[in-house]
């Protein structure tokens, strides 16, 4: 596995800002764009033009599924609220655009709901009533059912683009949120008295609060020197949907093959979402399949259980990496979602881990707010940081840790895994307890987790 190193504290842009007294003024034609102080305070303005300049309490760099539930969050508890993304907000629900489906623990759809966004996307939401995780070709299984919580489903899969659209219909009808879409931030200013953000066609935003939604690679936290630890795993995630003969009746497959995880997880009607785990290079010649060849590799993988497969749409493919953000916070600043943590998909947890980001970043924010406090403080962000940093450091691990001991095929290793998976299985209690943390509703929970407004 190759090292990832600490990004530099610079991004590439065509234009350098400098700050003055009076606000931005445009220099020359540097390389890089660094932050600066302030040295003045950022004046209010509240102009309703088209690109969206004004002034706002937090203003999010980042419109991905993330990023939008914040929005939803902040705006539905009166929160004036920016989004900047450098997609058009349209083009995201494209069937072309994102070719995966999201896992939705318990505890993320009490937050969806909550916000006003699930009741949009419930009808687009394939319910996981089990969990079957399988070792290869062994007999032993661990096996969850969630008729032993009796609380509903373990979770539901819903396409990214169903999540994307029912997040937008939330937001366009929200009055303290603006999007602004196909737009760059290319150089930030944070400071004691505030913030500004300046676009590429140079429209200026200011705000108490920037967060960055910004992916993997933020721009954002590279800027504020914010340091990762992480490596690639060598491996790539192939999706995929597939129809099948039979229905699968709620129950999520998750078998543990050589090369990684193969997942099959269970879509509304008789489909399923693939995410197929291989090294990169075998993902790359896979990839470069006929469609007739690709579905056979597929099948071999998939079994017959569910009779014949055919497969609906593109597939695509997307590089394996662990990203962890040295810290979640900086003068202003609050990272969420990948851009403070990036896992392996081995465990469906990616968007549940960034949506209790959300809930505990927007929880802060709202008190601070209503108190009279100043939502960009530093002691209310390090209460942020202290809420999640902790709960994603731990699951960062075991999904790393599960990566690393199912893909090794040392014959004492296999045999001790099989059999830890067949004892789980027969401990209720403590399959009971993985499951409450599988579904987001162990540990210190926000409201919005326990289905309480802000």
């Amino acid at each position: 596995m190759s090292r990832i190193s600490c990004q530099d504290s610079t991004f590439s842009s065509q234009h350098r800002l400098e700050a003055s007294s009076s606000g931005w003024t445009e220099g020359g034609s540097g390389s890089h764009l660094r932050v600066m102080t302030m040295t003045a305070d950022l004046p209010k303005q509240n102009d309703s033009r088209d690109d969206g300049a004004g002034d706002y309490d937090v203003l999010i760099v980042g419109g991905g599924m993330v990023g939008l539930t914040l929005a939803a969050a902040l705006g539905g508890a009166g929160t004036s609220v920016g989004v900047v993304d450098r997609s058009d907000m349209d083009a995201t629900t494209d069937p072309g655009f994102d070719g995966r489906a999201s896992a939705i623990a318990a505890g993320s759809r009490a937050v969806l709901n909550t916000i006003g966004v699930w009741p949009a996307m419930v009808r687009d939401a394939g319910p996981i009533l089990e969990i079957r995780v399988t070792d290869g070709a062994s007999p032993l299984f661990l096996h969850y059912d969630s008729r032993e919580l009796g609380d509903g489903p373990l979770g539901h899969i819903v396409e990214n683009r169903h999540i994307r659209r029912a997040l937008l219909d939330r937001l366009a009808a929200l009055r303290s949120v603006r999007i602004i879409g196909g737009r760059r931030v290319v150089a930030n200013d944070r400071g004691a008295l505030g913030a500004a953000a300046m676009l590429d066609n140079g429209t200026r935003l200011t705000s108490r609060l920037i967060v960055a939604a910004d992916g993997r690679d933020s721009p954002l936290r590279q800027d504020a020197g914010i340091g990762v630890t992480g490596w690639s795993y060598d491996q790539s995630g192939i999706v995929c949907t597939v129809a099948h003969a039979l229905p699968h009746r709620g129950i999520a497959q998750e078998r543990f093959l050589a090369p990684g995880p193969f997942a099959i997880l269970p879509m509304t009607g008789d489909r399923s979402s693939i995410v197929w785990t291989e090294s990169s290079a075998s993902a790359e010649r896979l990839m470069a399949l006929d469609d007739a060849a690709f579905a056979d590799e597929l099948a071999r993988r998939f079994g017959d259980y569910l009779g014949e497969l055919s497969i609906i749409g593109k597939r695509f493919s997307y590089p394996l990496s662990l990203v962890h953000a040295e810290r979640y916070i900086d003068d202003r600043l609050a990272l969420i979602g990948d851009a403070a943590h990036g896992i392996h998909p081995i465990a469906g947890q990616g968007f549940n881990i960034g949506i209790r980001d959300v809930a505990a970043l927007a929880e802060v924010v709202v008190d601070a707010t209503r108190l009279g406090l100043d939502p960009g403080a530093t002691t209310v962000l390090e209460r942020y940081q202290r809420w999640r940093r902790f709960d994603n450091t731990i699951m960062l691990a075991v999904t790393d840790g599960l990566n690393r001991l199912f893909s090794n095929q040392i014959t004492p290793i296999r045999l001790a895994r099989d059999a830890g998976l067949a004892a789980v299985d027969r401990l209720p209690a403590l399959k009971r307890v993985l499951m409450r943390h599988a579904m987001g509703q162990a540990g210190e929970l926000p409201r919005l987790v326990q289905g309480e407004p802000l």
